[in-house]
């Protein structure tokens, strides 16, 4: 059988486009070892929208 890992794959959701209010959103995929980051991730990521470099937060 197969060993189960702890790497979890996660959403990151730009914050500043959700509260600016302006259609669409700007999310990226990614992994995590959730064993040395259990908490939420927040990352700075590109925003094609914004056109602009944002904080992206983990999602659900």
């Amino acid at each position: 059988m197969a060993k189960k890992g702890n790497r979890v794959q996660v959403i990151l959701e730009c914050t500043e486009h959700k509260a600016s209010g302006m259609p669409g959103t700007s999310r990226y995929i990614t992994t995590k070892n959730k064993k040395n980051t259990p908490d939420r991730m927040e990352m700075k990521k590109y925003n094609a929208i914004l056109k602009k470099v944002t904080v992206h937060r983990e999602i659900k």
